[in-house]
């Protein structure tokens, strides 16, 4: 849209670069170009603006297979004026002076035209494709067929309409078909989830089965292990008790021999001292045998009542110690009479004498 101002009956127009003005001043061009600034009279002007730039046109429309099968289409057209003065000559694109907006709706009549053209093509050529030829390569056969058609309609260079590029974004069936065509697949890909899911199953119990084997394969090894330990703690053992056993009869033959030699030594000091002691007893003895001779001697000679004295003496200094004596009648009586017996018997040995 132009931006035009107003100054005391004069109007000012300035146009965008991407804007082709045509100002006509009593059915001459006065001024014809994009990005044009200039003064006119509103009454004795007549402007139009055609745009230059690439506009892009979205269409949807529904379109019916081969087999009955109806389909709905997406796509783009992305075109531009490439002749404004043809267009304008061709559509009405005049603009008002007091706003500078379009008198007509010139872009939707450009939009329409594009549309129909390439909605009869399409139509065409689904209409000859099978719905599962359409939805498999349907967007490339119907961009194709709706470009060429396009660059083939005779309309579009007679308004001065250049096709730039088509794109069609979907080819897409009815929502209840589309949930049938996509059963199969849904199924399809569900069995290859369950087969990868078995097959992750199975290489998991695999592996479990493989390190079962790998631990009992372990304990096996390690029960063998345990049973060479017993078997050589065993022989250890027996090699230690042997050589324990050894060791003590070591031990106990050279305390025997120790015993034996000490005995044997006992027995000579034995020996010797018995026969010290045998030696000594034998002179001890004859000490004692000689002093008794030699006693009995001394004594041999001596008179009887010395003999009796001695004796009395000997015998008094072997007795205990006597604090008190008490005599009875009887004992004295006896002992007076064996004292008077004694000395008769004296007197008559003397007698005899």
């Amino acid at each position: 849209m132009a931006d035009i101002t107003r100054r005391l009956g004069w109007r000012h127009l300035r146009g965008a670069p991407t804007a082709h003005v045509r100002h006509h001043r009593d059915g001459k061009l006065v001024h014809d170009g994009p990005g044009l600034s200039f003064w006119f009279r509103a009454l004795s002007a007549a402007l139009s603006e055609v745009p230059v730039e690439d506009r892009e046109l979205a269409m949807a429309f529904r379109a019916r297979t081969a087999d009955f099968q109806d389909v709905s289409v997406q796509a783009t057209v992305t075109y531009r004026i490439d002749d404004p003065a043809l267009a304008a000559a061709r559509l009405d694109f005049s603009v008002d002076p007091d706003t500078g907006k379009w008198r007509g709706a010139p872009l939707e009549q450009i939009g329409t035209l594009l549309t129909e053209t390439a909605q009869q093509h399409a139509l065409d050529v689904l209409a000859r494709t099978p719905l599962s030829a359409a939805l498999a390569d349907g967007v490339a056969a119907v961009r194709d067929r709706i470009a060429a058609g396009l660059g083939a309609e005779p309309r579009l260079p007679a308004t001065g309409i250049a096709v730039v590029a088509v794109r069609v974004m979907a080819v897409r069936p009815e929502a209840e078909v589309e949930r049938a065509l996509r059963t199969p697949a849904r199924e399809q890909i569900q069995q290859e989830a369950d087969r990868a899911t078995y097959e992750r199953r199975a290489v998991a119990v695999e592996r479990e089965r493989a390190i079962a084997e790998n631990e009992l394969d372990s304990k096996i090894e390690l029960a063998r292990r345990e049973e060479r330990l017993v078997e050589q703690r065993g022989a250890n053992a027996r090699r230690e008790a042997e050589e324990g056993a050894a060791a003590d009869k070591v031990r106990a033959q050279a305390e025997a021999a120790r015993t034996v030699k000490l005995a044997e030594a006992e027995a000579a000091r034995s020996v010797a001292l018995a026969r010290a002691e045998a030696q000594a007893a034998r002179e001890v003895g004859e000490a004692r045998a000689e002093a008794q001779a030699a006693w009995l001697r001394v004594h041999a000679d001596v008179d009887v009542a010395t003999l009796h004295a001695l004796t009395g003496t000997r015998l008094a200094e072997n007795l205990p110690r006597i604090d008190s004596v008490t005599v009875s009648p009887d004992v004295l009586t006896g002992l007076l009479a064996r004292l008077g017996g004694g000395e008769r018997g004296g007197e008559r040995g003397g007698e005899r004498g």
